[in-house]
């Protein structure tokens, strides 16, 4: 069952052109989106090469290069979650590191759940 399970995640990624590295690659930011990866982010004034921002943890980022923005969600020890905002312009550059290996696979995939949102909706009714 297991080589026929293989083989057509093999076929699958022929037919849809991915190679080993693509894969990875999104296995990879899977895993630091649900916040398994510590990461640093820097950002630099490119003018004087000075650090602006340098922040640590394991968090995942949205970017928006039309508004020229990134969003991060961070999430904190206790397990809360916050979000900071990073404006950038022409003359800053800001660099992304991902600090700890991460063993994944190439063969295989996870499904993340959050249960949180599998509980039920409360609906409060205003008279």
């Amino acid at each position: 069952m297991k080589k026929k399970m293989l083989f057509v995640v093999l076929v699958l990624m022929l037919l849809t052109g991915c190679s080993q590295a693509d894969v990875v690659s999104n296995n990879l930011s899977k895993q630091a989106d649900n916040f398994n990866v510590l990461r640093r982010i820097t950002v630099i004034n490119g003018i004087s090469d000075d650090i602006m921002y340098q922040m640590t943890g394991k968090f995942s980022l949205v970017t928006d290069s039309e508004d020229r923005k990134i969003d991060l969600i961070i999430e904190n020890e206790d397990g809360s979650y916050s979000k900071n905002f990073i404006g950038y312009s022409d003359n800053t550059n800001y660099i992304i590191e991902d600090l700890d290996t991460n063993y994944v696979d190439k063969y295989k995939f996870t499904i993340n759940y959050n249960p949180k949102m599998w509980v039920p909706v409360e609906i409060d009714t205003i008279d």
